[in-house]
Formats: structure tokens, sequence, C-alpha cells
């Protein structure tokens, strides 16, 4: 009998140190240095999409309209250069997702219960901007991650999208077990997953030797603009609130479905989504295909000239289809 009260009480005084020990470790707030109207561009706009104020850029004319999504911990900054060389052929859209960029954070409760950092719920953000921009139609523009949330979007709303132009898409990237999404968004990973979060701007120098071919390349005011959204209140919750809604559910076995013309893109160095990975996919979807030679996983950054001719060219395969 006293076995089993010693027993019971090891397994009262370890279930309260996992419930209550991840509260002991301090987890200071970070400084807000600034707002995201100061880090705004000329061309900057904020737009009401539920409960967001979505960041977007827009630039050009004319159709058609091209809705750029960038892919993890990036921004509407990395389409600078490419949104310099078409806006004289197209209308472009640039925005960041939620826990990126300028985009306003909700926090965990969310109002109205519904989680904005899902991949579904980024799907339908992004028509619903289209939405409020008057857009009916448009060209989606996604990288990496932002590809695979083009793909849902496509698959969730294909009146809405005219094609699809997918550079290195993270459509086939591994979805974290059910268990650890469960005690990312539990109070105690809640609390504890900032300091997680605030290693990414530590990891800097690592991400972009795996990224690009030649990292080099990447200056330091480059450097700052990739920073300048760390800066802002809550980056570091919201980022863990994005990493804890989890990964695009399966689409790989869905694109099938898809009934609009693709153009694949991906250097010949991404050692991110490996290169291999989207020729595969160019030849699933029966898609067209361009490997960028020297080029890492942001090719339309790293071989931004490269990326807006092999862009350039399929838009007039699409001005010229029946």
């Amino acid at each position: 009998m006293r076995r089993l009260r010693v027993a019971a009480l090891a397994l009262a005084v370890a279930t309260l140190l996992l419930l209550l020990g991840p509260f002991l470790v301090p987890v200071p707030p970070l400084p807000c240095t600034t707002s995201p109207e100061r880090l705004a561009d000329p061309d900057s706009v904020f737009v009401p999409v539920g409960d967001l104020q979505v960041h977007a850029r827009v630039a050009g004319s004319g159709e058609p309209t091209l809705i750029l999504l960038h892919g993890f911990a990036d921004s509407t900054f990395s389409w600078r250069e490419a949104m310099a060389a078409l806006d004289d052929r197209a209308t472009l859209v640039a925005f960041d997702r939620p826990a990126f960029g300028l985009t306003s954070r909700p926090l965990w409760p969310f109002r109205g219960g519904e989680n904005p950092y899902t991949p579904e719920a980024q799907a339908d953000q992004t028509v619903a901007l289209m939405d409020a921009l008057g857009i009916e139609r448009a060209v989606l523009v996604g990288h990496s991650a932002g590809g695979a949330i083009a793909v849902l979007a496509t698959l969730r709303h294909p009146e809405r999208v005219e094609a699809l132009v997918l550079e290195a898409p993270a459509v086939s990237a591994n979805i974290a077990p059910g268990w650890a999404r469960w005690l990312a968004r539990t109070p105690q990973g809640r609390y504890l997953g900032p300091l997680a979060a605030r290693a990414l701007p530590l990891s800097a120098p690592v991400l972009i030797r795996l990224a690009w071919h030649d990292a080099s390349s990447v200056t330091p005011e480059e450097l700052i603009g990739y920073a300048r959204p760390f800066q802002l209140c809550n980056w570091d919750r919201a980022l863990w609130e994005h990493i804890a809604a989890g990964s695009p559910p399966n689409i790989a076995g869905r694109l099938d479905a898809l009934d609009v013309p693709v153009l694949l893109v991906t250097g010949d160095d991404d050692r991110v989504i490996p290169t291999m990975e989207t020729v595969r996919l160019a030849g699933e979807l029966d898609a067209e295909l361009v490997v960028m030679p020297r080029c890492g996983h942001v090719a339309h950054e790293e071989c931004a000239d490269a990326f807006v001719r092999a862009v350039g060219a399929f838009l007039d395969g699409l001005e010229g289809a029946p």
C-alpha cells in the first residue's frame, strides 16, 4: 500500500513538473522598435482581409495579374527585382503571408476561433485579397512554401486561377505528426515556442549558405532588408503560431486535379527543395520546366534576369493560347 502511495505521489509530482515546469523558464518579451507603417515601401498598401491587415506591394498595370507568394521566413522584399522587371507587362501584387513581413500578427486565442496561420486559411486569404483588390482571376506565382499555398489556393478556388508559376514548390514537404502540432499548440508550447522562433535571425548565415548557390553575392543591404520585420512586435510569437499550424495538407496526391497551365522553375543547385524533386514534379504535371544554371533555392533573387525571362516567355504562351 505504501509503495502505491509513493508511486502516486511521484506521478503527481512528474505531472506537475510537465504542466508547470515550462512556465518557470523566463521568456522576456522582445522590444518593439517601430511599426509596420514606418517600415512600408512607397508602393505599399495595407488591405483589410478578415481580421488581418495584409501588407502588399502593387506595381504595373493591365493584364494578366500576377499574385506573388513568398516562401518561409521571407516577405515581399524578396520579389523586388522581379517586380521591377515585370511591371511593364502585367499587374503585380506581392503580399506578406501571415507571420511574415509587415502583415498583422494575430495571437492566440484567435478572434472567432479561426486560426489565420493554417495553410487552408492562407489559401483562402490569397483569394480574399484578390477580392479586396477587385481582381477576378490571376496567375499565382509561388516560391517554396508559397508554391504549396498557391497550389492549395488553386485546388480550393480553381475558377480564380488562370495559371501557376511554381518555383521550387514545397508540395511534398514532410508534415509534422499530429502529436507534435498538438504539443506546439498547448499553453506550454505557446509559452516556450517563441524562444525557439528567436533562433531564426541567428541562423540567417546558415540559411543563406543553404539557399544560395553563391552566398557571397548577398549584400549587406539585402541582409538589412530581410531582417526588417524582426523589429516588429510579437514576430516571434506569430512565427511559432505559423509553425504550430503545420505544413500544407498532403497535396501531392491531388495534383492531377489541377487544370491550369503550369510553369516549374528551379535552380540547378537547390539544396532546400532538391532540384530533381522539381524536375520530377514537372514530369508528373506535364508542365513546362526551366532549370537555371548556377542558381540555388531562391532563383527569383539570385538569378533574377533568368527568372524574369522564363516567366515572360510563359506569359507570352498564355497570351498566344487559343
